[in-house]
């Protein structure tokens, strides 16, 4: 049978890999949270309300779509090639640019 001191053993090495891990989800989280922050910050900074207006209507519709958007955005706004603050109308050019050609389909009744 196995001895009660090495139960104890297993259960505080257990006990320390749980707490370990608990402590890693939460620094995890806690970068995620600070680059989210930062992400913003810059958003509002390079844009102006109605794009980022806009931004939030197509994140509810297209998520991935608007996290592309933001991504260009922020490479944009890093590389400095944008001159002043991103409009609503120059927002809309960058959705068009990244959405592509839409197909359209016509459905005739006879």
């Amino acid at each position: 049978m196995v001895d009660e001191d090495e139960l104890e053993k297993i259960k505080q090495k257990k006990m320390q890999e749980i707490k370990e891990n608990q402590q890693s989800q939460e620094a995890r989280k806690d970068a995620e949270e600070t680059m989210e922050a930062q992400k913003k910050a810059l958003l509002r900074k390079v844009m102006t309300p109605d794009a980022r207006e806009r931004l939030g209507r197509v994140r509810m519709a297209r998520p991935q779509l608007a996290e592309s958007i933001e991504a260009q955005i922020i490479a944009l706004a890093q590389r400095g090639a944008t001159t002043g603050k991103i409009d609503d109308k120059t927002l809309k050019e960058l959705l068009k640019k990244l959405s592509g050609e839409k197909k359209e389909i016509n459905i005739k009744r006879r």
